[in-house]
């Protein structure tokens, strides 16, 4: 009997033909873009939310991160519930928790309840993310899932083009205003829902032994937290060497190394030590993290770059980040059909990384004044690198560990890269917030302004304020924009070295089967005359059999595709 290429197994253990796959794989798909436009729908019309918030740029950066921290923590808790419950009901009750963190943010009257809204909504969004993977791993051979990303990247690419564009047009539009741009996920939610009911059939295949490690994602995501908190308000609400930088660092040490302490004991740890020490999954996570800060920063801080730095609008700022999205698209789609065919995972991962330096290096010296093409090569780079890099890392580890180990890792990777991304975002937020406030003062100092009587210059809500403030403001955050890229092109420089030393992976062609199936696989196998099982994985190598020995399809892979998140 030969290896399944494009077949799934449904609950009836009949297999899906490609059409059926396609079928099942639309609906998930769909999740994945209402996922990925939470964050996206926002992302252009972020400055416009926060400034009739009143906010500051703190807030503005914290309206992400809410968002990233608690998808975050809560994906690998997701992913072991899977193993415990139907995953299709899963599915869709993440889809009713971002349904209603959705409204509640839209009703949101502070930037303050904004925060706690999308930090609610992160809770569904991180469930949609880890628990589409988990649906796809149980649906496609990994060989084959080289060539399923495409559609995955295709479906990134549409909410990351279409995202922005459509949060722009909903604030430009009189009578929608900022707060359509969260209940417009709305609808799309009630038809994923709906789509998912008529087509995904899974097996729900109960492991009775799992242990769901709730301590260790509390603590870290509590010393997370605290970091980000800290790292938010040093140096402008207290000093590098104050008693509140004691207890917030000090305290977050703890919490990290309580967290590490309950990792190595527990059961089922939400990040397996064994795993991280393993040397493709630690250097596709230090890769991974220049990737999770590319897809996170680029998008958030561009579309204020555009609005608050150049004066644009935002449909305008919108459609001026569409290089960046056009990069994502393009090469995720030709990378992955070139990986299905050559089986070769590596030299893509090093060519996405290096091109990512390069758009970071590129936007690093752009400023207030920079031609827009400039910024749209760089752009283009940017995405062109994320596009090669981000889903490649994780089939990377994926066809490189034992099978029993593909779900530990995968979602470990995937878990550290969303971590990377909210830490990126937090760090980047605050150096840009800091720039942003000395030459504000510079430049108010310059026109003979008094800092103190500028009328709140570290408020979002530009049309409050005087003209010539409001061009202080802009040319301070179009100069700081470029600093906050260099930073980013150092860090992603750690992700070249990592994908240079990554051991070359070949793609497996098999795709564990329930226990059940297997003894059916055996029994046709022998009537062929056949070997019927691979007994030992190569963890290298290309696994030919078409049955491997794992814990089953759920256990393949639970982290997020990632998007944005954010």
């Amino acid at each position: 009997m030969s290896a399944p290429t494009t077949t799934a197994q449904t609950a009836g253990s009949e297999p899906m033909s490609h059409r059926r796959t396609l079928e099942a794989l639309s609906g998930l798909l769909l999740v994945l873009f209402v996922a990925m436009l939470s964050s996206t729908v926002v992302s252009t019309a972020l400055p416009k939310i926060i400034g009739a918030l009143n906010g500051s740029q703190t807030q503005y950066t914290w309206v992400v991160t809410a968002t990233l921290l608690a998808a975050t923590a809560t994906t690998p808790i997701w992913g072991k519930l899977a193993d415990l419950f139907n995953k299709k009901l899963l599915i869709q009750i993440s889809i009713v928790i971002y349904v209603l963190g959705s409204l509640v943010a839209g009703l949101s009257q502070t930037a303050g309840q904004l925060i706690a809204a999308r930090a609610f909504q992160g809770i569904g969004v991180g469930g949609l993310q880890a628990l589409v993977q988990v649906a796809i791993a149980a649906m496609i051979p990994p060989r084959e899932r080289g060539r399923y990303n495409g559609y995955l990247g295709g479906v990134m690419a549409l909410a990351t083009v279409g995202g922005p564009l459509l949060g722009g047009l909903i604030v430009d539009t009189s009578w929608l205003g900022w707060r359509w741009c969260f209940y417009i996920g709305v609808p799309v939610a009630v038809v994923a829902l709906v789509l998912l009911q008529a087509t995904l059939h899974l097996p729900t295949l109960r492991r009775d032994n799992v242990k769901i490690d709730y301590l260790g994602a509390s603590l870290i995501a509590a010393g997370v937290s605290l970091l980000l908190v800290w790292i938010s308000f040093v140096d402008s609400s207290f000093g590098w060497l104050s008693w509140q930088t004691y207890a917030m660092v000090l305290g977050s040490l703890i919490l990290l190394g309580l967290a590490v302490w309950v990792e190595s004991r527990a059961a089922e740890p939400i990040v397996p030590l064994q795993i991280v020490r393993e040397r493709n999954t630690a250097l596709a996570i230090f890769a991974s993290l220049a990737v999770g800060m590319a897809m996170f920063g680029g998008a958030v801080f561009l579309g204020q770059y555009f609005q608050i730095g150049r004066g644009y609008s935002p449909t305008e700022a919108g459609l001026l980040t569409i290089p960046l999205m056009a990069g994502v698209l393009l090469t995720s789609i030709v990378s992955g059909r070139l990986i299905t065919a050559s089986g070769k995972i590596k030299p893509y991962i090093i060519a996405g990384t290096l091109v990512l330096v390069a758009g970071f290096a590129a936007l690093s010296v752009i400023d207030h004044d920079t031609p827009l093409w400039y910024v749209g090569v760089g752009m283009f780079l940017v995405g062109a690198g994320v596009g090669m890099s981000m889903q490649n890392l994780v089939l990377a580890v994926q066809n490189s560990v034992a099978l029993k180990d593909i779900g530990a890792a995968s979602s470990t990777v995937a878990f550290f890269r969303s971590l990377g991304g909210t830490i990126g975002v937090s760090v980047l937020g605050a150096v840009l917030a800091r720039r942003v406030a000395d030459q504000v003062t510079e430049g108010l100092t310059a026109a003979g302004i008094p800092a103190s009587g500028s009328g709140g210059s570290s408020s979002l809500n530009l049309t409050a304020l005087p003209e010539p403030i409001v061009h202080i403001i802009r040319a301070a955050y179009g100069d700081a924009t470029g600093h906050i890229f260099l930073l980013s092109a150092i860090i992603a420089i750690v992700g070249v070295l990592a994908a240079l030393a990554l051991r070359p992976v070949t793609l497996r062609d098999s795709l564990d089967l329930p226990a059940e199936l297997k003894a059916a696989a055996v029994a046709a196998d022998a009537v062929d005359g056949a070997p019927a099982i691979d007994q030992v994985a190569e963890p290298a190598g290309r696994h030919r059999g078409p049955v491997d020995q794992a814990r089953g399809p759920a256990d393949q892979a639970r982290g997020p595709v990632d998007q944005v998140r954010g």
